[in-house]
């Protein structure tokens, strides 16, 4: 799943701004448990993809220019 939504931030799906599925989006999209849901989205976090802006949701941050 985090594979996934990496690819989908990387080709634009998800452009930076915009708002990622929450854990329930993500629970019903592939199938899996709250808490993995919750551990892909701490996950993209940790990597500098995503940014939690907390009572709103977790949107996609600015990618660095390669």
């Amino acid at each position: 799943m985090y594979a996934i939504l990496e690819e989908r931030i990387a080709d634009g799906t998800y452009p930076p701004g915009s708002q990622l599925p929450g854990v329930l989006g993500i629970q019903a999209e592939f199938g899996i448990a709250q808490m993995t849901a919750r551990r892909v989205l701490t996950e993209l976090r940790e990597a500098g993809l995503a940014q939690m802006q907390p009572g709103v949701g977790t949107f996609v941050t600015d990618l660095p220019k390669k």
